[in-house]
């Protein structure tokens, strides 16, 4: 997971809750700036692709999300990181960027209205927003302001910005349902269901449809700006996804699972004891898979709501936590794909393994791992990021050695790396298919399933200095790298853990420092 998207932003003043109107042009900011020597780099190297479509079986469709491909981080409720539109396949390709805020500002999770309209969660120095961008020009067409998260506070006062660096709660893990309402945990420990309507006169607003409380549940007493010194606990909710029959299941740092019925209100939870979970989770027919920094589950609901335990599945924790990790544990939300199974990476101390199990409620003890294959080099490998998945094909980059956007300035970057391992057909273990030199420090990579194309946000070393930043295609049939398109230099182009996200027009959209990033073929 991807799991750090919208974790890295500063934000660093009080918010309350409210909806803003902008009038029907929306509200047009700057171009995020470019660092000095953006003319020295390359600005396009390789050469147009052509599509080559990877057909396999699709994720099923979540009844209770919009369509696949625009619902949410990961762009199905499996987790796979696909989209089913074509991305830009490197004709003349443009780049156009939005400043959301002088300092900060970076949109994380991108998600699509059945219009193609934007809808994104951006952190700034003066709160998180929702906001609804227009597709094309990344104008603000209507934007809410979310209340500020603990750790902003917690950041200031005890000067610790580690705290932030560190907490993936907020709203960064929304979706949109079947109304592309936008469903998010916000820092109050509250469920809100978000409807954007336009008005007569041509303006978009937010509004708040449904607004569950589950603070009856979960340890809430945080620090704020009139809480400085809190006695209890505070438990962050991290992320929500609806299951096939449409109960709001919702995950928090220390370990609480728990659902809520959207059409009664009724809250459920249970608590992983002494166990940890920071990635956001899957979720499919048979059952609702989640990680935490000490074992793999799968969950179904009793008939009142409350989670239950179908199987649990210790992994290979190590002994600390690497550089470019959040915890001593998985980084990666499971990826379900393929016949019945379920991927993690595991952090194992000399090299990360790819972990492959059979998710069946009915596996004989013995036959629930299929392969734990090694990537990366020794003592060099970790991900924070979802694995892609498409078929039997897992894809996954190395993150080793990111930690946040001062860790590649003055031209450094990191190890990087890519390997595509594929699942034998007769399940009896598992395959590398092909290694990359690909350097994609922090971002959620994903693949076009219409053109067969894997994009990565990529940084190389640069003796003189200069950070510049890349949209990195590579082929995934065979790794090999079609073509690369500068995006901008600096830290305000660093994409800090945010994802690209591929939308209905063909757009790939990057989350970056100081706002969004858009690249699309003019050719």
């Amino acid at each position: 997971m991807s799991r750090r998207a919208f974790a890295r932003v500063l934000a660093l003043t009080l918010a309350v809750t409210a909806g803003t109107l902008v009038g029907p042009g929306g509200v047009r900011a700057a171009e995020i700036p470019k660092a000095p020597g953006h003319r020295l780099v390359r600005q396009y190297e390789g050469a147009p692709a052509t599509a080559q479509p990877v057909p396999a079986p699709v994720p099923a469709q979540n009844p209770f999300m919009a369509p696949n491909g625009r619902n949410g981080m990961h762009g199905d409720s499996w987790g796979s990181g696909t989209h089913p539109y074509s991305g830009p396949l490197g004709r003349d390709p443009q780049v156009t960027s939005e400043q959301i805020a002088p300092l900060g500002g970076e949109c994380a999770t991108a998600t699509f209205d059945a219009a193609g309209r934007l809808l994104t969660v951006c952190g700034t120095f003066q709160g998180f927003k929702l906001k609804l961008l227009d597709p094309h020009t990344l104008a603000t067409l209507a934007e809410y302001q979310l209340p500020q998260r603990s750790s902003t506070v917690e950041a200031i006062t005890r000067l610790d910005f580690e705290k932030i660096f560190k907490d993936t709660s907020g709203g960064a893990y929304f979706y949109l349902d079947t109304l592309d309402r936008v469903v998010l945990a916000d820092s109050r420990h509250h469920i809100l269901r978000i409807a954007h309507r336009q008005a007569a006169d041509g303006r978009w607003a937010f509004a708040v449809d449904d607004d569950w409380d589950l603070s009856a549940v979960v340890p809430h007493d945080c620090i704020s700006w009139t809480n400085l010194f809190p006695s209890g606990t505070c438990d962050p909710v991290t992320s929500v996804m609806p299951d096939w029959q449409g109960r709001i299941w919702w995950v928090t740092r220390l370990g609480h699972v728990g659902t809520v019925d959207p059409e009664t209100g009724a809250v459920r939870s249970m608590q992983l004891a002494g166990e940890e979970i920071q990635n956001s989770f899957s979720v499919a027919e048979d059952g609702v898979s989640i990680v935490s920094d000490h074992a793999l589950y799968s969950f179904r609901a009793a008939a009142d709501g409350t989670p239950v335990v179908q199987w649990r599945q210790t992994y290979d924790r190590g002994t600390g936590t690497k550089p470019g990790s959040v915890n001593q544990g998985s980084g990666t939300t499971p990826d379900l794909f393929g016949d019945g199974y379920v991927a993690i990476t595991d952090n194992a101390d000399d090299r990360m393994n790819v972990v492959v199990y059979r998710r069946g409620n009915d596996v004989p003890d013995g036959r629930r791992e299929v392969c734990k294959v090694p990537v990366f080099g020794s003592g060099r490998s970790t991900t924070d990021n979802s694995l892609i998945t498409w078929g039997n094909s897992l894809v996954v980059e190395n993150n080793y050695g990111y930690e946040n956007l001062t860790s590649l300035t003055f031209g450094r970057s990191v190890v990087g790396g890519a390997t595509r391992i594929d699942v034998r057909p007769d399940g009896s273990g598992c395959d590398t298919v092909w290694q990359s030199a690909v350097r994609s420090p922090s971002v959620v990579p994903k693949l076009s399933t219409a053109n067969g194309l894997l994009y990565f946000y990529e940084k190389e070393p640069n003796a003189l200095g200069i950070d510049a930043w890349y949209l990195t295609a590579v082929d995934f049939r065979t790794g090999a790298v079609r073509w690369k398109k500068l995006t901008g230099t600096g830290p305000a182009y660093d994409n800090n853990w945010a994802p690209i996200t591929i939308g209905p027009d063909g757009t790939a959209y990057i989350g970056v420092f100081n706002g969004i990033v858009a690249v699309r073929d003019q050719g």
